[in-house]
């Protein structure tokens, strides 16, 4: 399946979780439930899935976790926030 078609079914499934959830709940909550519906949609997805941080030729292991990883392909970061910040957008970018 091509990165595409993966995240035209992970926005099907986000706007379904949002539509039932509504707002202001913690990210857990939106991520547990977009975990449901990802599998349902016969996704592949990995929960908190850990990526070091590779830093010339040192790699720290203690890194970031990645929210949601589907199909092995797309990347998916939950915020649960007003408004989306530079760190926001970092965080994404590594």
């Amino acid at each position: 399946m091509i990165e595409n078609e993966i995240s035209k079914k992970i926005i099907g499934c986000a706007i379904e979780v949002h539509k039932n959830l509504g707002v202001g709940l913690l990210e857990s909550a939106y991520q547990t439930c977009l975990m449901y519906e990802l599998q349902k949609a016969d996704l592949k997805v990995i929960k908190e899935k850990s990526i070091p941080i590779i830093y010339k030729d040192i790699k720290l292991d203690h890194g970031y976790r990645i929210d949601l990883l589907a199909e092995d392909k797309v990347v998916i970061e939950l915020k649960t926030v007003e408004f989306l910040t530079d760190v926001h957008k970092a965080q994404v970018l590594i």
